[in-house]
Protein backbone atom coordinates (compact mmCIF):
# COMPACT_ATOMS: atom_id res chain seq x y z
CA UNK A 1 0.00 0.00 0.00
CA UNK A 2 1.37 3.45 -0.99
CA UNK A 3 1.67 5.89 1.88
CA UNK A 4 -0.18 8.54 -0.15
CA UNK A 5 -3.42 6.58 0.20
CA UNK A 6 -2.87 5.63 3.85
CA UNK A 7 -5.17 8.34 5.26
CA UNK A 8 -7.96 7.25 2.93
CA UNK A 9 -7.60 3.58 3.90
CA UNK A 10 -7.44 4.42 7.61
CA UNK A 11 -10.48 6.68 7.28
CA UNK A 12 -12.54 4.10 5.44
CA UNK A 13 -11.62 1.38 7.96
CA UNK A 14 -12.60 3.62 10.87
CA UNK A 15 -15.88 4.79 9.33
CA UNK A 16 -16.85 1.30 8.20
CA UNK A 17 -16.16 -0.19 11.65
CA UNK A 18 -18.12 2.56 13.42
CA UNK A 19 -21.07 2.15 11.01
CA UNK A 20 -21.11 -1.62 11.49
CA UNK A 21 -21.09 -1.20 15.26
CA UNK A 22 -23.97 1.29 15.06
CA UNK A 23 -26.00 -1.08 12.88
CA UNK A 24 -25.46 -4.15 15.09
CA UNK A 25 -26.32 -2.21 18.24
CA UNK A 26 -29.35 -0.56 16.57
CA UNK A 27 -27.92 2.99 16.73
CA UNK A 28 -29.75 3.82 13.52
CA UNK A 29 -29.66 7.59 14.01
CA UNK A 30 -25.87 7.50 13.41
CA UNK A 31 -25.86 5.33 10.28
CA UNK A 32 -26.65 8.12 7.81
CA UNK A 33 -24.10 10.66 9.19
CA UNK A 34 -21.41 7.98 9.16
CA UNK A 35 -22.31 7.09 5.58
CA UNK A 36 -21.73 10.70 4.52
CA UNK A 37 -18.48 10.70 6.52
CA UNK A 38 -17.27 7.86 4.29
CA UNK A 39 -18.37 9.74 1.15
CA UNK A 40 -16.46 12.79 2.40
CA UNK A 41 -13.25 10.73 2.77
CA UNK A 42 -13.50 9.41 -0.80
CA UNK A 43 -14.31 12.90 -2.11
CA UNK A 44 -11.33 14.38 -0.30
CA UNK A 45 -9.01 11.78 -1.81
CA UNK A 46 -10.47 12.48 -5.26
CA UNK A 47 -9.95 16.23 -4.86
CA UNK A 48 -6.34 15.66 -3.83
CA UNK A 49 -5.72 13.45 -6.88
CA UNK A 50 -7.44 15.79 -9.35
CA UNK A 51 -6.18 19.16 -8.13
CA UNK A 52 -2.83 17.99 -6.72
CA UNK A 53 -3.72 19.76 -3.49
CA UNK A 54 -1.78 17.48 -1.20
CA UNK A 55 -0.37 20.32 0.92
CA UNK A 56 -3.86 21.53 1.74
CA UNK A 57 -5.72 18.19 2.04
CA UNK A 58 -3.19 16.62 4.38
CA UNK A 59 -4.32 18.99 7.15
CA UNK A 60 -7.91 18.22 6.33
CA UNK A 61 -7.08 14.52 6.65
CA UNK A 62 -5.57 15.13 10.07
CA UNK A 63 -8.60 17.09 11.24
CA UNK A 64 -10.93 14.46 9.77
CA UNK A 65 -9.20 11.54 11.55
CA UNK A 66 -8.98 13.40 14.84
CA UNK A 67 -12.67 14.28 14.56
CA UNK A 68 -13.56 10.59 14.12
CA UNK A 69 -11.61 9.70 17.28
CA UNK A 70 -13.17 12.53 19.26
CA UNK A 71 -16.63 11.49 18.03
CA UNK A 72 -16.21 7.93 19.34
CA UNK A 73 -14.69 8.95 22.68
CA UNK A 74 -17.38 11.56 23.35
CA UNK A 75 -20.39 9.30 22.81
CA UNK A 76 -20.94 6.61 25.46
CA UNK A 77 -22.90 4.34 23.13
CA UNK A 78 -19.62 3.72 21.24
CA UNK A 79 -17.69 2.90 24.42
CA UNK A 80 -16.89 -0.66 23.39
CA UNK A 81 -15.08 0.65 20.25
CA UNK A 82 -12.54 2.71 22.18
CA UNK A 83 -10.12 -0.16 22.64
CA UNK A 84 -10.30 -0.83 18.91
CA UNK A 85 -9.55 2.81 17.98
CA UNK A 86 -6.45 2.98 20.15
CA UNK A 87 -4.67 1.08 17.37
CA UNK A 88 -5.00 4.16 15.08
CA UNK A 89 -3.84 6.79 17.60
CA UNK A 90 -0.04 6.29 17.10
CA UNK A 91 -0.40 6.57 13.30
CA UNK A 92 -2.47 9.76 13.48
CA UNK A 93 -0.10 11.28 16.06
CA UNK A 94 3.06 10.50 14.03
CA UNK A 95 1.43 11.77 10.80
CA UNK A 96 0.46 15.08 12.42
CA UNK A 97 3.87 15.43 14.08
CA UNK A 98 5.69 14.68 10.81
CA UNK A 99 3.66 17.21 8.77
CA UNK A 100 3.90 19.83 11.51
CA UNK A 101 7.69 19.44 11.77
CA UNK A 102 8.02 19.65 8.00
CA UNK A 103 6.01 22.89 8.00
CA UNK A 104 7.87 24.74 10.78
CA UNK A 105 11.36 23.17 10.72
CA UNK A 106 12.23 22.11 7.18
CA UNK A 107 15.95 21.56 7.80
CA UNK A 108 15.36 19.48 10.90
CA UNK A 109 12.76 17.43 9.07
CA UNK A 110 15.11 16.88 6.13
CA UNK A 111 17.85 15.58 8.45
CA UNK A 112 15.46 13.36 10.38
CA UNK A 113 13.15 12.32 7.53
CA UNK A 114 14.26 8.73 7.69
CA UNK A 115 13.32 8.57 11.35
CA UNK A 116 9.86 9.96 10.60
CA UNK A 117 9.37 7.43 7.80
CA UNK A 118 10.47 4.56 10.06
CA UNK A 119 8.18 5.80 12.84
CA UNK A 120 5.29 6.03 10.39
CA UNK A 121 5.98 2.50 9.14
CA UNK A 122 6.09 1.19 12.69
CA UNK A 123 2.75 2.83 13.52
CA UNK A 124 1.23 1.20 10.46
CA UNK A 125 2.58 -2.18 11.54
CA UNK A 126 1.28 -1.54 15.04
CA UNK A 127 -2.09 -0.46 13.64
CA UNK A 128 -2.44 -3.56 11.49
CA UNK A 129 -1.45 -5.91 14.32
CA UNK A 130 -3.80 -4.33 16.83
CA UNK A 131 -6.54 -4.06 14.21
CA UNK A 132 -6.52 -7.79 13.47
CA UNK A 133 -6.23 -8.70 17.17
CA UNK A 134 -9.13 -6.45 18.14
CA UNK A 135 -11.12 -7.60 15.15
CA UNK A 136 -10.82 -11.21 16.26
CA UNK A 137 -11.90 -10.28 19.76
CA UNK A 138 -14.84 -8.31 18.43
CA UNK A 139 -15.91 -11.21 16.24
CA UNK A 140 -15.71 -13.57 19.21
CA UNK A 141 -17.72 -11.14 21.31
CA UNK A 142 -20.29 -10.84 18.55
CA UNK A 143 -20.63 -14.60 18.32
CA UNK A 144 -21.07 -14.76 22.06
CA UNK A 145 -23.70 -12.03 21.90
CA UNK A 146 -25.60 -13.89 19.18
CA UNK A 147 -25.35 -17.10 21.18
CA UNK A 148 -26.70 -15.39 24.29
CA UNK A 149 -29.51 -13.87 22.27
CA UNK A 150 -30.42 -17.32 20.93
CA UNK A 151 -30.30 -18.79 24.43
CA UNK A 152 -32.49 -15.97 25.75
CA UNK A 153 -34.99 -16.61 22.97
CA UNK A 154 -34.98 -20.32 23.70
CA UNK A 155 -35.41 -19.65 27.42
CA UNK A 156 -38.33 -17.37 26.70
CA UNK A 157 -39.95 -20.07 24.57
CA UNK A 158 -39.38 -22.64 27.31
CA UNK A 159 -40.81 -20.27 29.92
CA UNK A 160 -43.92 -19.73 27.80
CA UNK A 161 -44.33 -23.46 27.30
CA UNK A 162 -43.75 -24.05 30.98
CA UNK A 163 -46.53 -21.64 31.87
CA UNK A 164 -48.84 -23.42 29.44
CA UNK A 165 -47.99 -26.81 30.91
CA UNK A 166 -48.37 -25.52 34.45
CA UNK A 167 -51.79 -24.24 33.46
CA UNK A 168 -52.65 -27.68 32.09
CA UNK A 169 -51.43 -29.36 35.28
CA UNK A 170 -53.41 -26.87 37.38
CA UNK A 171 -56.52 -27.67 35.33
CA UNK A 172 -56.01 -31.40 35.84
CA UNK A 173 -55.38 -30.80 39.54
CA UNK A 174 -58.68 -28.95 39.81
CA UNK A 175 -60.47 -31.88 38.18
CA UNK A 176 -58.77 -34.34 40.53
CA UNK A 177 -59.69 -32.21 43.54
CA UNK A 178 -63.33 -32.27 42.47
CA UNK A 179 -63.17 -36.04 41.99
CA UNK A 180 -61.51 -36.37 45.39
CA UNK A 181 -64.35 -34.52 47.09
CA UNK A 182 -66.89 -36.76 45.39
CA UNK A 183 -64.90 -39.85 46.36
CA UNK A 184 -64.58 -38.67 49.96
CA UNK A 185 -68.36 -38.34 50.12
CA UNK A 186 -68.74 -41.82 48.66
CA UNK A 187 -66.10 -43.14 51.06
CA UNK A 188 -68.00 -41.72 54.04
CA UNK A 189 -71.07 -43.59 52.87
CA UNK A 190 -69.04 -46.78 52.43
CA UNK A 191 -67.56 -46.43 55.91
CA UNK A 192 -71.02 -46.09 57.39
CA UNK A 193 -72.09 -49.25 55.55
CA UNK A 194 -68.94 -51.04 56.64
CA UNK A 195 -69.56 -50.12 60.25
CA UNK A 196 -73.03 -51.71 60.07
CA UNK A 197 -71.57 -54.86 58.53
CA UNK A 198 -68.96 -55.15 61.25
CA UNK A 199 -71.64 -54.89 63.91
CA UNK A 200 -73.88 -57.51 62.30
CA UNK A 201 -71.38 -60.02 60.95
CA UNK A 202 -68.65 -62.08 62.55
CA UNK A 203 -65.01 -61.88 61.51
CA UNK A 204 -65.30 -64.93 59.26
CA UNK A 205 -68.24 -63.48 57.35
CA UNK A 206 -66.51 -60.12 57.02
CA UNK A 207 -63.41 -61.88 55.73
CA UNK A 208 -65.39 -63.75 53.09
CA UNK A 209 -67.16 -60.57 52.04
CA UNK A 210 -63.87 -58.68 51.86
CA UNK A 211 -62.23 -61.40 49.78
CA UNK A 212 -65.19 -61.52 47.42
CA UNK A 213 -65.23 -57.79 46.88
CA UNK A 214 -61.44 -57.68 46.52
CA UNK A 215 -61.55 -60.28 43.76
CA UNK A 216 -64.45 -58.58 42.03
CA UNK A 217 -62.76 -55.20 41.69
CA UNK A 218 -59.11 -56.30 41.64
CA UNK A 219 -58.52 -55.50 37.97
CA UNK A 220 -59.80 -51.88 38.00
CA UNK A 221 -57.88 -51.27 41.23
CA UNK A 222 -54.64 -52.44 39.64
CA UNK A 223 -55.41 -50.37 36.55
CA UNK A 224 -55.99 -47.11 38.42
CA UNK A 225 -53.01 -47.32 40.75
CA UNK A 226 -50.66 -48.44 37.97
CA UNK A 227 -51.42 -45.43 35.81
CA UNK A 228 -51.20 -43.12 38.82
CA UNK A 229 -47.64 -44.33 39.46
CA UNK A 230 -46.81 -43.96 35.77
CA UNK A 231 -48.10 -40.36 35.78
CA UNK A 232 -45.89 -39.49 38.77
CA UNK A 233 -42.82 -40.73 36.89
CA UNK A 234 -43.90 -38.91 33.72
CA UNK A 235 -44.33 -35.62 35.61
CA UNK A 236 -40.78 -35.94 37.02
CA UNK A 237 -39.49 -36.64 33.49
CA UNK A 238 -41.49 -33.65 32.25
CA UNK A 239 -39.79 -31.37 34.79
CA UNK A 240 -36.35 -32.65 33.77
CA UNK A 241 -37.10 -32.18 30.05
CA UNK A 242 -38.23 -28.60 30.72
CA UNK A 243 -35.08 -27.85 32.73
CA UNK A 244 -32.95 -29.26 29.90
CA UNK A 245 -34.84 -27.24 27.31
CA UNK A 246 -36.27 -30.23 25.41
CA UNK A 247 -39.64 -28.70 24.67
CA UNK A 248 -40.66 -31.29 22.05
CA UNK A 249 -40.03 -34.18 24.45
CA UNK A 250 -41.89 -32.25 27.15
CA UNK A 251 -44.94 -31.93 24.87
CA UNK A 252 -44.91 -35.68 24.20
CA UNK A 253 -44.73 -36.39 27.94
CA UNK A 254 -47.59 -33.97 28.60
CA UNK A 255 -49.68 -35.82 26.00
CA UNK A 256 -48.91 -39.13 27.69
CA UNK A 257 -49.96 -37.71 31.06
CA UNK A 258 -53.20 -36.47 29.55
CA UNK A 259 -53.99 -39.85 27.99
CA UNK A 260 -53.21 -41.71 31.22
CA UNK A 261 -55.36 -39.32 33.22
CA UNK A 262 -58.37 -40.04 31.02
CA UNK A 263 -58.01 -43.73 31.87
CA UNK A 264 -58.26 -43.10 35.62
CA UNK A 265 -62.01 -43.12 36.19
CA UNK A 266 -64.31 -42.43 39.08
CA UNK A 267 -65.25 -46.10 39.29
CA UNK A 268 -61.60 -47.08 39.63
CA UNK A 269 -61.12 -44.73 42.58
CA UNK A 270 -64.29 -46.03 44.17
CA UNK A 271 -62.98 -49.56 43.75
CA UNK A 272 -59.77 -48.57 45.52
CA UNK A 273 -61.75 -47.11 48.41
CA UNK A 274 -63.86 -50.26 48.73
CA UNK A 275 -60.79 -52.51 48.85
CA UNK A 276 -59.04 -50.39 51.46
CA UNK A 277 -62.14 -50.24 53.61
CA UNK A 278 -63.04 -53.93 53.41
CA UNK A 279 -59.50 -55.17 54.03
CA UNK A 280 -59.39 -53.45 57.43
CA UNK A 281 -59.69 -55.70 60.45
CA UNK A 282 -62.39 -55.29 63.05
CA UNK A 283 -60.05 -52.98 64.97
CA UNK A 284 -58.61 -50.12 62.98
CA UNK A 285 -54.97 -49.18 63.52
CA UNK A 286 -54.41 -46.25 65.87
CA UNK A 287 -50.97 -45.59 64.41
CA UNK A 288 -49.56 -45.36 67.97
CA UNK A 289 -46.95 -47.79 69.26
CA UNK A 290 -47.79 -49.65 72.44
CA UNK A 291 -46.39 -52.63 74.37
CA UNK A 292 -47.48 -55.90 72.75
CA UNK A 293 -46.67 -59.60 73.11
CA UNK A 294 -45.23 -60.55 69.73
CA UNK A 295 -45.44 -64.28 70.55
CA UNK A 296 -49.16 -64.10 71.29
CA UNK A 297 -49.68 -61.98 68.17
CA UNK A 298 -47.89 -64.48 65.92
CA UNK A 299 -49.72 -67.46 67.44
CA UNK A 300 -53.11 -65.71 67.13
CA UNK A 301 -52.71 -64.92 63.43
CA UNK A 302 -51.27 -68.36 62.66
CA UNK A 303 -54.43 -69.98 63.97
CA UNK A 304 -56.65 -67.35 62.35
CA UNK A 305 -55.09 -67.86 58.92
CA UNK A 306 -55.23 -71.67 59.20
CA UNK A 307 -58.88 -71.80 60.23
CA UNK A 308 -59.77 -69.20 57.61
CA UNK A 309 -58.27 -71.38 54.88
CA UNK A 310 -59.92 -74.50 56.32
CA UNK A 311 -63.26 -72.69 56.17
CA UNK A 312 -62.84 -72.32 52.43
CA UNK A 313 -61.30 -75.75 51.74
CA UNK A 314 -62.23 -78.52 54.17
CA UNK A 315 -59.76 -80.88 52.49
CA UNK A 316 -56.77 -78.71 53.32
CA UNK A 317 -54.49 -79.83 56.15
CA UNK A 318 -51.05 -78.67 57.24
CA UNK A 319 -48.61 -79.19 60.07
CA UNK A 320 -48.14 -76.07 62.21
CA UNK A 321 -44.93 -75.66 64.14
CA UNK A 322 -44.06 -72.84 66.53
CA UNK A 323 -40.88 -71.98 68.40
CA UNK A 324 -41.34 -68.83 70.45
CA UNK A 325 -38.61 -67.13 72.45
CA UNK A 326 -40.24 -66.43 75.82
CA UNK A 327 -37.50 -63.96 76.79
CA UNK A 328 -38.84 -61.39 74.33
CA UNK A 329 -41.72 -60.22 76.54
CA UNK A 330 -43.50 -57.04 75.46
CA UNK A 331 -42.09 -54.71 72.78
CA UNK A 332 -43.33 -51.33 71.51
CA UNK A 333 -45.04 -51.79 68.14
CA UNK A 334 -48.32 -50.91 66.40
CA UNK A 335 -50.11 -54.23 67.08
CA UNK A 336 -52.74 -53.94 64.34
CA UNK A 337 -50.14 -53.15 61.67
CA UNK A 338 -47.59 -55.80 62.67
CA UNK A 339 -50.43 -58.32 63.08
CA UNK A 340 -51.58 -57.47 59.57
CA UNK A 341 -48.05 -58.17 58.24
CA UNK A 342 -47.80 -61.48 60.08
CA UNK A 343 -51.25 -62.52 58.84
CA UNK A 344 -50.32 -61.67 55.27
CA UNK A 345 -47.05 -63.63 55.37
CA UNK A 346 -48.72 -66.66 56.97
CA UNK A 347 -51.56 -66.54 54.43
CA UNK A 348 -49.00 -66.49 51.61
CA UNK A 349 -47.20 -69.45 53.19
CA UNK A 350 -50.46 -71.45 53.33
CA UNK A 351 -51.11 -70.60 49.70
CA UNK A 352 -47.62 -71.86 48.74
CA UNK A 353 -47.94 -75.22 50.51
CA UNK A 354 -51.53 -75.71 49.30
CA UNK A 355 -50.40 -75.06 45.73
CA UNK A 356 -47.62 -77.64 46.08
CA UNK A 357 -50.08 -80.11 47.62
CA UNK A 358 -52.45 -79.70 44.67
CA UNK A 359 -49.57 -80.28 42.25
CA UNK A 360 -48.55 -83.42 44.10
CA UNK A 361 -52.01 -84.89 43.56
CA UNK A 362 -51.52 -84.67 39.80
CA UNK A 363 -48.23 -86.54 39.96
CA UNK A 364 -49.42 -89.96 41.00
CA UNK A 365 -46.37 -91.65 39.53
CA UNK A 366 -43.89 -89.40 41.36
CA UNK A 367 -43.11 -91.07 44.71
CA UNK A 368 -41.15 -88.04 45.91
CA UNK A 369 -44.37 -85.98 45.84
CA UNK A 370 -46.84 -88.57 47.09
CA UNK A 371 -45.66 -88.26 50.72
CA UNK A 372 -45.56 -84.46 50.74
CA UNK A 373 -46.76 -82.93 54.01
CA UNK A 374 -47.49 -79.16 54.03
CA UNK A 375 -45.66 -77.55 56.96
CA UNK A 376 -45.64 -74.01 58.31
CA UNK A 377 -43.10 -72.98 60.98
CA UNK A 378 -43.33 -69.71 62.94
CA UNK A 379 -40.30 -68.74 65.01
CA UNK A 380 -39.46 -65.72 67.20
CA UNK A 381 -36.01 -64.77 68.49
CA UNK A 382 -34.47 -61.96 70.54
CA UNK A 383 -30.93 -61.38 69.17
CA UNK A 384 -28.10 -58.87 69.08
CA UNK A 385 -27.88 -56.97 65.79
CA UNK A 386 -24.67 -57.79 63.87
CA UNK A 387 -24.77 -54.27 62.37
CA UNK A 388 -24.95 -51.88 65.34
CA UNK A 389 -24.92 -54.22 68.34
CA UNK A 390 -28.45 -53.25 69.36
CA UNK A 391 -31.25 -55.59 70.42
CA UNK A 392 -33.73 -56.76 67.79
CA UNK A 393 -36.63 -59.18 67.58
CA UNK A 394 -37.00 -61.50 64.59
CA UNK A 395 -40.21 -63.21 63.52
CA UNK A 396 -39.76 -65.92 60.86
CA UNK A 397 -42.50 -67.58 58.81
CA UNK A 398 -41.19 -70.62 56.95
CA UNK A 399 -42.98 -72.94 54.52
CA UNK A 400 -41.97 -76.00 52.50
CA UNK A 401 -43.80 -74.95 49.34
CA UNK A 402 -42.40 -74.40 45.84
CA UNK A 403 -40.35 -71.33 46.73
CA UNK A 404 -40.10 -68.10 44.75
CA UNK A 405 -38.52 -68.08 41.26
CA UNK A 406 -35.17 -66.32 41.25
CA UNK A 407 -36.23 -63.96 38.45
CA UNK A 408 -39.13 -62.72 40.60
CA UNK A 409 -37.18 -62.37 43.85
CA UNK A 410 -36.13 -58.74 43.31
CA UNK A 411 -39.71 -57.66 42.52
CA UNK A 412 -41.81 -59.28 45.24
CA UNK A 413 -41.99 -56.12 47.39
CA UNK A 414 -43.09 -53.94 44.48
CA UNK A 415 -46.76 -52.84 44.37
CA UNK A 416 -48.99 -54.98 42.11
CA UNK A 417 -46.30 -57.61 41.51
CA UNK A 418 -47.49 -61.12 42.31
CA UNK A 419 -46.45 -64.66 41.45
CA UNK A 420 -50.02 -65.87 41.86
CA UNK A 421 -52.28 -66.54 38.86
CA UNK A 422 -54.52 -63.74 37.62
CA UNK A 423 -57.47 -63.19 39.98
CA UNK A 424 -55.74 -64.78 43.00
CA UNK A 425 -53.47 -61.94 44.17
CA UNK A 426 -53.01 -58.21 43.74
CA UNK A 427 -49.40 -57.96 44.85
CA UNK A 428 -50.35 -55.32 47.42
CA UNK A 429 -49.91 -57.54 50.50
CA UNK A 430 -46.12 -57.81 50.46
CA UNK A 431 -45.76 -54.22 49.31
CA UNK A 432 -47.80 -52.87 52.23
CA UNK A 433 -46.09 -55.27 54.62
CA UNK A 434 -42.71 -53.97 53.54
CA UNK A 435 -43.85 -50.37 54.08
CA UNK A 436 -45.22 -51.14 57.56
CA UNK A 437 -42.02 -52.81 58.75
CA UNK A 438 -39.44 -50.52 57.13
CA UNK A 439 -41.12 -47.10 57.28
CA UNK A 440 -43.51 -47.63 60.18
CA UNK A 441 -41.13 -49.48 62.51
CA UNK A 442 -37.64 -48.82 61.15
CA UNK A 443 -37.04 -52.54 60.65
CA UNK A 444 -36.40 -54.95 57.79
CA UNK A 445 -38.39 -57.55 55.86
CA UNK A 446 -36.10 -60.26 54.46
CA UNK A 447 -36.73 -63.32 52.33
CA UNK A 448 -34.74 -66.52 51.85
CA UNK A 449 -36.04 -68.96 49.24
CA UNK A 450 -35.08 -72.02 47.26
CA UNK A 451 -37.11 -73.16 44.29
CA UNK A 452 -38.79 -76.48 44.99
CA UNK A 453 -37.92 -76.40 48.71
CA UNK A 454 -39.77 -73.41 50.18
CA UNK A 455 -39.40 -69.85 51.46
CA UNK A 456 -38.70 -68.11 54.75
CA UNK A 457 -39.76 -64.50 55.42
CA UNK A 458 -38.16 -62.78 58.41
CA UNK A 459 -39.47 -59.63 60.13
CA UNK A 460 -36.68 -57.72 61.91
CA UNK A 461 -37.86 -55.22 64.53
CA UNK A 462 -35.35 -53.02 66.44
CA UNK A 463 -35.95 -52.91 70.21
CA UNK A 464 -35.08 -49.78 72.17
CA UNK A 465 -33.94 -50.62 75.72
Amino acid sequence: MSLSVAPLVVSLILVNRIRKYAKVNKLHHWEKPLYFAGIFAVSLFGAEAIFSAGEITKWVWHAYLVALLIFVFQHKEFQQLRGFLIAFVPYIFVSILSDLTQAIAVDFFTNKEDYFKNASALTIIWMVAIFFSQNRQLKAAEKERIKRAQEDELNRAIAIRKVELEGLVAERTTELTKQKEELEHALDELRATQSQLIQSEKMASLGELTAGIAHEIQNPLNFVNNFSEVNIDLIEELKNELLEGKSEDAILLANDISENQKKITLHGKRADSIVKGMLQHSRSSSGVKEPANINALADEYLRLAYHGLRAKDKSFNATLKTDFDQSIGFINIIPQDVGRVILNLITNAFYAVNEKKQQSKTRENDDSQSNYEPTITVTTRRVISPVDGGVEVRVSIKDNGNGIPQKALDKIFQPFFTTKPSGQGTGLGLSMSYEIITNGHGGELKVDTREGEGSEFTIVLPVKI
